[in-house]
């Protein structure tokens, strides 16, 4: 008999195992932050998209607006041809609007935002002072073309107030989710891509009733 030990099997190395396990614990990571970097850029561009969307519904309203101006200028030059420097305001605003553009892709730029907002607001201007004029020609507000015509750009003009809200509701719940931790450092990570969204503001003195004087 052999008074020698038996031999056995040289244990792993513990730096080997400690090692694997900080590889697993690092991929691991990298998948989960991976994921949640995903899934924070579809949530930023599906909310993104939504503006856009939105946008598209007060651009229609605009241009309904815009279309009706020609044919209630010309009916009321009809009756009350001398007020030229009213027509002359309206028209020189609807030109106005026709020059400023602002598509979907311009949306984060601020200034431009509100370079559109003022082109529209001035023609919202031009128009409440000729209809102001209109109430001196009851005559003129008793043919069936203008009621036609005052009844549409009423109907329009309230549409784009409800599609001016529901823009601002969509810029909000952007403008939100890209503010909040840690989206903001995601959002930051593409420029101007996902910039926050401007706001439709309240023309300025919209507080204070207009005076009608004759």
């Amino acid at each position: 008999m052999s008074n020698g030990t038996p031999n056995t099997p040289a244990p792993a190395p513990k730096k080997k195992i400690g090692l694997l396990g900080c590889l697993g614990v690092i991929v691991i990571i990298v998948i989960i932050a991976a994921l949640s970097g995903i899934g924070t850029y579809n949530s930023l561009n599906k909310l993104d998209q939504a503006v856009k969307s939105q946008w598209a519904q007060v651009e229609n309203q605009y241009q309904r607006r815009a279309d009706l101006v020609p044919n209630l200028v010309e009916t009321v030059k009809g009756a009350a041809a001398f007020e030229k420097d009213t027509f002359t305001a309206v028209t020189e605003a609807r030109s106005k609007v026709g020059q400023v553009k602002l598509d979907a892709s311009n949306l984060n730029n601020p200034e431009a935002f509100a370079q559109f907002q003022q082109a529209q607001d001035g023609l919202s201007s031009a128009l409440s002072r000729l209809m102001v004029v209109i109430e001196k020609y009851p005559e003129l507000k008793a043919t069936e073309n203008f009621r036609t015509l005052q009844s549409q750009l009423e109907g329009t003009e309230n549409r784009i107030t409800v599609e001016r809200m529901r823009f601002n509701e969509a810029a909000q719940a952007f403008n939100t989710k890209r503010m909040s931790f840690p989206t903001v450092l995601m959002a930051g990570l593409f420029g101007s891509r996902f910039a926050e969204k401007p706001y439709f503001k309240a023309q300025a003195g919209a507080e204070t009733a207009p005076k009608v004087k004759f």
